[in-house]
């Protein structure tokens, strides 16, 4: 298909206001400076990169050129500078952006058998949204934060347990709102609704002899009963988001797909592609 070009796209059209509330609140707590800087003192963007590196394929015109083609399309639709991007052998179908200083996506390689063409463009698109949100900074501390709180110390600090236990819970939530507005940029370069549902579909459902039986509809239905469940229920999602939810880095599924459609719905996602798309993305 043809996409267009979103030039001049700025962060705020797409970013989700609890992203940014979320991470304005992290930034306050008073742990997160000390993380920071000894995230940058102690070179750890570096032994990321290198390590990634180490135990990846490097994605380019003559390696992988299928996959690097959708990242060229995807980076000129969402106007974003080209990341490297790597592929990895995994079971459990994910991607993931790292480096701050030297942008990268990560593919897992269960990740290419579980999502046709079209909806990888809603993937990478997703993790391109990462990095032109400058989440990649954050999610590159809190790859390592446990062991920085270590090595930092709490006598260092003057901070206790109870600061340690907020600054995690501060980023979780922040992390969990930071996935919606990546979902966001990924159907900005998938350009189609349903195409970015079914590519949350099969990250649910896992890749499967099945997966052709696959019902967008039908689970688009689900994240709206979902969504709409009654007084009795409600009370049971609460405490799923309490015990569980709170502590993840991801929304649930279901979650983030009525997330993405009542964004869609609400006419943000065709005033951006009317005020930003300027020509084809392939021409």
């Amino acid at each position: 298909m043809d996409r267009v070009r979103l030039t001049g796209l700025q962060t705020i059209d797409f970013q989700s206001d609890l992203d940014r509330k979320a991470l304005d609140g992290l930034k306050k707590l008073p742990l997160l400076p000390q993380l920071v800087r000894k995230f940058y003192e102690i070179g750890a963007d570096r032994w990321l990169y290198c390590w990634n590196m180490a135990v990846s394929v490097r994605v380019g015109p003559n390696q992988y050129p299928t996959l690097h083609r959708i990242l060229e399309e995807s980076c000129r639709t969402l106007d974003v500078p080209e990341p490297e991007l790597y592929l990895t052998s995994n079971p459990f179908p994910n991607a993931s952006a790292g480096g701050v200083e030297r942008p990268y996506i990560t593919l897992r390689s269960s990740i290419i058998d579980t999502l046709d063409d079209e909806q990888l463009y809603h993937l990478i698109g997703h993790e391109l949204g990462h990095i032109k949100c400058g989440h990649v900074l954050y999610f590159s501390v809190a790859r390592i934060l446990m062991p920085l709180l270590e090595m930092i110390g709490r006598r260092t600090l003057g901070l206790g347990d109870a600061a340690q236990l907020a600054l995690v819970a501060a980023f979780m939530e922040w992390s969990r709102n930071a996935e919606v507005s990546a979902d966001r940029a990924g159907l900005l370069v998938a350009q189609n609704f349903d195409t970015s549902l079914a590519a949350n579909l099969h990250l649910c459902g896992g890749p499967n002899r099945l997966s052709h039986e696959a019902n967008p509809d039908a689970f688009l239905d689900q994240s709206r009963a979902y969504q709409d469940m009654n007084t009795a229920d409600a009370f049971g999602k609460l405490l799923i988001a309490f015990l569980y939810s709170m502590w993840t880095t991801h929304p649930m599924p279901v979650h983030r797909t009525q997330e993405l459609e009542k964004w869609h719905l609400s006419g943000e996602y065709e005033r951006i592609i009317q005020k930003y798309g300027v020509a084809p993305a392939g021409v």
